[in-house]
């Protein structure tokens, strides 16, 4: 099953669905990350702008902007900071556009607990 963090790794979940939000905060602090979050692109930019985080989960929808476009301003301000797309509109596209626009990774919705985890422990070398 998942394996407990053992260094407290900061975590910025950012999409306008406020369920996805609640589940996603649930699972990652259960699994001993600190969650942030964020509904809109320009409160993430806030956000991040006060903190580092270890990781972003973004997702491609938002209100305010498009979550490629945000991820290509994280790129230059968040370097160190790993950056994990999360669509529910999955296109090859997309997929391309979010990879260059600095995504490490690309997950589809509904996004499997047990896939998220191991991508992220992986993504954040956690062993």
């Amino acid at each position: 099953m998942w394996r407990l963090v053992r260094t407290k790794k900061n975590i910025l979940v950012i999409d306008d669905d406020k369920s996805i939000l609640r589940t996603l905060t649930r699972i990652l602090q259960k699994a001993g990350y600190e969650v942030d979050t964020a509904e809109t692109g320009k409160e993430a930019t806030e956000k991040m702008e006060k903190r580092q985080y270890s990781l972003a989960l973004v997702d491609v929808r938002l209100p305010d902007i498009d979550g490629t476009d945000l991820l290509v301003s994280m790129k230059d301000n968040l370097r160190d900071t790993v950056k994990i797309v999360i669509t529910g509109f999955p296109s090859m596209e997309m997929g391309v556009k979010a990879l260059d626009g600095g995504a490490d990774a690309y997950l589809v919705k509904p996004v499997k607990p047990d896939d998220l985890l191991t991508l992220i422990e992986e993504k954040l070398n956690i062993d």
